[in-house]
């Protein structure tokens, strides 16, 4: 295998807006966006404007995101969890309070015993972030 695992996120309508929200708020690059309109790829009239693949990135970091032209299957974005390992305290509150708008908080960021900063946000799209700080002694 070669580097990191990357996740890759799918969506069913709402991949233009969440690539615009992850964007923002984590300050992410966009490196490549296509939409299914832009491809030889046969779909629905509806979804020409869904994205057929986008992908993020900041240094290390980065995720992948598309809009299925399929109907979600009930509990869809359940077994996963995406963590953020935070450079500071102040990018870990940044990023809970901008992930829990419109979301739900699982567990407020609090301090932890393994000596962490730590939080637990399903985000308004229904992907759950943690999101962990640990000060380097």
């Amino acid at each position: 295998m070669k580097g990191a695992i990357t996740p890759y996120l799918t969506f069913y309508g709402e991949g233009n807006e969440a690539a615009e929200f992850y964007t923002n708020l984590l300050g992410l690059e966009r490196i490549r966006m296509q939409k299914y309109a832009d491809a030889n790829l046969p779909h629905p009239t509806e979804a020409a404007d869904y994205l057929l693949h986008c992908h993020l990135k900041k240094g290390d970091f980065q995720i992948m995101l598309a809009d299925s032209v399929d109907k979600p299957a009930e509990n869809h974005k359940l077994g996963v969890t995406l963590l953020i390992d935070c450079e500071s305290e102040e990018e870990a509150k940044r990023l809970y309070d901008g992930l829990r708008e419109e979301g739900k908080v699982l567990m407020e960021l609090q301090d932890m015993f393994w000596g962490a900063k730590y939080g637990k946000v399903k985000d308004k799209y229904g992907f759950t972030w943690d999101l962990n700080f640990e000060e380097k002694s």
